[in-house]
Formats: structure tokens, C-alpha cells, sequence
């Protein structure tokens, strides 16, 4: 069985644990306006009841994905880790060698946001980099073909 830990900062882990607790306030509002619709009636044709249970599952679900990374967390120092080489935590600038761009990525455990390009150690590109030193150049199959990243710059994130 593969290790399903998920490394976090401390920072991370206690944002996490916050918007638990915020989603967990969220839901026992959202309850009581479940049982508000379900009190006006015929709940075939109550767009607030649906609306609301549906808002529900939603706000459970996301609660249940927190509760499951929290309880997989470790807590990872980052100034214990190497400075010069792609690991958790870091932010890694490279060079599409393919593209002739450049891109920086923030290297995650948890919460991945690619639109900002937080992506998680364990996604392909992740792999792909770590380990990895200024310099080195990364080949990471994913599924459109073969990406080229030349390592320019590593901080800490």
C-alpha cells in the first residue's frame, strides 16, 4: 500500500483546521434551513428545501475531504529540508524547454489551487520535479506527451 500521508506546514494544517471549523458552523446553519423548508410543505415543489439540501450534501462533502486529509497529515519543517534541491514546500521556477516559457510552481501536500500553480507533490509534474537541482532537467509523461522543464530557480515557499 502506497503512503497516503500528506505532508503540511504548520500553516497549512491550521488553515485547514479552521475552514473545517468554519464548513462545520456553515453546515448546522444550512441544517436549520432544511428543516425551515421542509416545514413549508409539499417538498416536490420546494425550491428551498432542494436548494438548501443540496447546499448540504455539498458543505458534508467538503467537511468529510478535510476530515480525511487532516486525519493523513504530517507536519513537515521546512528549514530541515535541503534548500537546493525540489521538495515539498518549495517553489520551483522552471523552463518549458518545448515552449521557451517559463512558469513557477509552489509544491503542495494538500489544498492544491493549479490556478495559482499550488500543485500537489504526488501530480505528475510534482514528481517529476522532485528531487530535482538548479539546473537539472525534469522529463514528466502526462497525458498530452512528454513535458521538458529545465530546473532555473528554487525558493522556499
Amino acid at each position: 500500500m502506497p503512503d497516503d500521508r500528506i505532508p503540511m506546514t504548520r500553516q497549512d494544517f491550521d488553515d485547514r483546521k479552521a475552514e473545517l471549523e468554519r464548513l462545520q458552523a456553515k453546515l448546522k446553519d444550512v441544517t436549520q434551513q432544511v428543516a425551515t423548508a421542509r416545514e413549508m410543505g409539499d417538498l416536490s415543489e420546494n425550491a428551498e428545501y432542494h436548494a438548501a439540501r443540496e447546499i448540504q450534501g455539498m458543505t458534508q462533502a467538503k467537511i468529510n475531504q478535510i476530515q480525511d486529509e487532516l486525519s493523513r497529515a504530517y507536519l513537515v519543517d521546512l528549514a530541515t529540508l535541503p534548500k537546493d534541491t525540489v521538495v515539498f514546500g518549495c517553489k520551483v521556477r522552471v523552463k518549458d524547454l518545448d515552449m521557451d516559457e517559463e512558469e513557477e510552481f509552489h509544491l503542495v501536500g494538500g489544498n492544491p489551487d493549479p490556478d495559482n500553480n499550488r500543485i500537489l507533490t504526488t501530480s505528475p509534474i510534482g514528481q517529476g520535479l522532485l528531487g530535482k537541482k538548479k539546473g537539472d532537467v525534469a522529463e514528466i509523461q502526462v497525458p498530452r506527451g512528454t513535458l521538458r522543464f529545465q530546473v532555473v530557480e528554487i525558493t522556499r515557499g
